[in-house]
């Protein structure tokens, strides 16, 4: 293990913190208070005071470093720094809220550097205006991810930038040029940007508010799903903006190399991606069958109405934004189910979605089809074969090891939330996990669209605030931080 280099990496992730907390404190200054500035200003600064402190000391620690930097490297790094951004980011929250717990803080700070967007609570409004752009600013960074944004302007890393980018983005390395990863990165945050820009200024034109439309730029195009309101959209009771949204949320569940090559003017290589058929056909078909039960449930709803939410709910949980205009927990089990199943499949890889990912089940699926065939006919061969490219084995044993894990990690997860939660029935307790693991924020039953988290034990807290950040870092660079051999030096 190259300790001095990843410790320096990790100030690099502290100094990024520290630029937001500047950025906090000046909009306190701005739109706080008095009363809020007395406490918003002491946390932010308190924050900041950590972070550069923090950053200080992993610099001097890594100050002789070396350029040698492995797959081990990268997962260490990758699991430290969410787990330090997650930590610091909870001062704010827990010197702020006076009702607000360490537990509470870690959790909603979790929640926002993971773009998972459930909360623990329910009063929004009451918010400080710096504490709410601090919320809805730390699921911004964390939508493209603190490491991908260090990745793009650090040159001393090498080969490694490329190995970083895998373990925090879910985008596959075969996509970028070998000797160019830095720069694509860089325009992959660009892209970013300018989604980002584009958002703010439909939400803007809709009659959003400038710090709403800020605010709601930051958690739509991270796929993030904090609000400024309580009620989530339904509280702006607006058709245009809802469109809007669902626009973006479509947009930022895609590869963002799709997007790259899209503004590049490589229709080609679009159209013969094979996740981004299944995304769209997933997406649609999905719309269509939500909004016709809608239509013809016996909701007295207008067809306009039933499209609009139907579309609404199915883009913002397939893309795990987890924004709402409708309680869906009152709908009928059938819709709720498959918003359940779109939980779980996701957005596509190198998105900032979460879930599964589409490619990952497209391969499984593939796959199952090939030893349905094998069972009769033992000898054929078949090649499977994504985005007109053939898998190597490595490839497809890589997606079954995933698969099982996380099959795994949810059966545990479940079992140990049943255990801090006996209060709560089965699909309480389910939901809670796929919300958190999934990176979706509400779920159905108890933690619905108009519910918070708030109810929970203060150990399931922290064990969620832990699962959200394995599954936005895909499990492995959390459980490879469990691993001894992880830890030894390199000779």
């Amino acid at each position: 293990m190259n300790f001095p280099l990843v410790s320096k990496l990790l100030g690099v992730v502290m100094l990024i913190l520290a630029i937001a907390f500047i950025v906090c404190l000046c909009t306190a200054h701005w739109l706080d208070s008095a009363a809020e500035l007395e406490l918003t200003q002491k946390a932010f600064i308190t924050s900041l005071g950590i972070s550069v402190f923090a950053a200080v000391l992993f610099f001097w620690v890594g100050r002789n470093h070396t350029k040698k930097f492995f797959r081990k490297e990268a997962l260490c790094t990758i699991g430290l720094a969410w787990l330090l951004a997650s930590l610091i980011g909870a001062i704010p929250y827990v010197m702020v809220l006076p009702y607000a717990d360490m537990a509470d803080a870690i959790f909603e700070s979790s929640s926002g550097l993971t773009t998972t967007g459930a909360s623990v609570f329910g009063d929004l409004e009451s918010f400080p205006p710096s504490l709410m752009f601090w919320r809805c600013l730390s699921q911004w960074i964390g939508g493209m991810g603190v490491v991908v944004f260090f990745v793009a302007v650090l040159g001393f890393i090498g080969v490694g930038a490329k190995m970083l980018y895998a373990n925090e983005a879910s985008g596959s390395v075969s996509e970028f040029e070998e000797s160019r990863i830095q720069s694509t990165v860089a325009k992959l945050v660009w892209v970013y940007l300018g989604l980002s820009t584009a958002c703010y200024l439909a939400y803007w034109g809709a009659d959003m508010s400038w710090f709403d439309a800020v605010c709601h730029t930051f958690t739509t195009v991270s796929t993030a799903g904090f609000s400024t309101r309580s009620a989530s959209f339904a509280a702006f009771d607006s058709p245009t903006i809802e469109w809007i949204s669902i626009v973006f949320m479509t947009l930022a569940g895609l590869n963002f190399i799709l997007i790259l090559r899209l503004c590049m003017g490589r229709f080609r290589f679009v159209l013969r991606n094979t996740e981004f058929a299944a995304y769209l056909s997933i997406l649609v078909i999905a719309c269509i069958l939500v909004s016709a039960f809608l239509r013809f449930d016996g909701t007295g709803w207008s067809t306009e109405h039933a499209i609009r939410a139907g579309t609404f709910q199915v883009v913002s949980i397939m893309t795990t934004t987890g924004f709402a205009t409708e309680d869906f927990t009152q709908w009928t089990s059938l819709p709720q189910m498959m918003l359940l199943f779109l939980m779980l499949v996701g957005g596509c890889t190198g998105s900032t979605a979460g879930g599964i990912k589409i490619s990952r089940l497209v391969i499984a699926l593939r796959q199952s089809i090939v030893g349905v065939e094998r069972s009769f006919r033992t000898r054929v061969v078949r090649q499977i074969r994504v985005n007109g490219n053939t898998l190597s084995p490595q490839a497809v044993s890589e997606v079954n090891s995933y698969l099982v894990l996380i099959a795994s990690v949810i059966c545990g997860s479940i079992l140990l939330v049943s255990v801090f939660e006996t209060s709560h029935k089965i699909d309480t307790n389910l939901s809670i996990v796929f919300a958190c693991l999934f990176n979706v924020g509400p779920g159905i039953a108890e933690v619905g669209p108009t519910e918070n988290f708030g109810f929970l034990h203060y150990h399931t807290k922290l064990f969620l605030s832990l699962l959200m950040i394995m599954g936005r870092l895909e499990l492995y660079a959390i459980l490879a931080l469990f691993a001894p051999p992880l830890w030894k030096r390199f000779s």
